[in-house]
This record gives structure tokens, C-alpha cells and sequence, in this order.
């Protein structure tokens, strides 16, 4: 091999080393608060329970993504990344959930508001601790 191919390769291995160590996020940052029965999709569905998924996978879009109610229906992958309690979040979990309501309209209050989503309690107890009142997420639209 020339040098200049050795170069061009070792700028490769170099630029492969960095993505792998530093890889590059398409996923946002919120918080997540959990909201309990009764789940009544009133924003999206018009209090059609049947609408929500039988995994009891699905939360309420906060004012940061519910983008004038075309929210209803997108799946996202959430994952907890931190809470004011360590061990709070159960590490590694990643979850999808449907939006199926607003946060400002839903008849469970949630247990903290501003939050970017409200998660079921199905959803919420899976990426993090039932008794944490929000953690921070990250979260994708898939």
C-alpha cells in the first residue's frame, strides 16, 4: 500500500473509532411523568378505550410534540436516562408507546405537569421506579 492509502485507511479506522465511542443521537431528551386509570383518550379518540394498545404500552403527547394533535397514533421508543433518586430508572429498558391523548387533557391527573409525555402506569413502571413523580427520557419517533 502507498502512503497516501495508508493514510486515507487510518483516517477511517479513526473516524469508525470515534462514531463507535461518540455515536451520534436522532433521539430527543424530556421528562415522563405516569398518570393511572381511568384511560379515557379523549384529545385523540373521542373516549374510544379501544383505541389503546391491550399492552397498556401508550402515554399523553405534552405540549413539546403533541403538534396540534397529529401526535395521536405515533409510536415512540422511550428509555429513562436519569431521575432525581439514583437507581431510580431501570437501566437498559427501552420501551414503544402509542400516543393516545394530550397531556393537558387527560382525565387522570398526571403526577407531574410540563412533562414531555405522561405514560401509562404499564409504561412508566417499566423504564423507571413506580414511586419516582418524573424522570428524564430520552425518546424517539419510529
Amino acid at each position: 500500500m502507498s502512503k497516501p492509502q495508508l493514510l486515507l485507511l487510518f483516517l477511517q479506522l479513526l473516524l469508525i473509532l470515534r462514531a463507535a465511542r461518540f455515536p451520534l443521537s436522532l433521539a430527543d431528551v424530556g421528562t415522563a411523568a405516569r398518570y393511572t386509570p381511568p384511560y379515557i383518550p379523549t384529545a385523540c379518540y373521542g373516549n374510544d378505550q379501544s383505541q389503546l394498545p391491550s399492552s397498556n404500552l401508550f402515554g399523553a403527547a405534552g405540549e413539546g410534540i403533541w403538534d396540534n394533535g397529529a401526535a395521536c397514533g405515533r409510536q415512540y421508543l422511550v428509555r429513562c436516562i436519569s431521575a432525581s433518586v439514583p437507581r431510580f430508572c431501570n437501566p437498559g429498558q427501552t420501551i414503544q408507546i402509542k400516543i393516545v391523548d394530550r397531556a393537558q387533557s387527560l382525565v387522570s391527573k398526571p403526577s407531574r405537569d410540563g412533562a414531555s409525555m405522561v405514560l401509562s402506569s404499564t409504561a412508566y413502571g417499566l423504564i423507571a421506579d413506580a414511586s419516582a413523580i418524573s424522570v428524564n427520557i430520552e425518546f424517539q419517533q419510529v
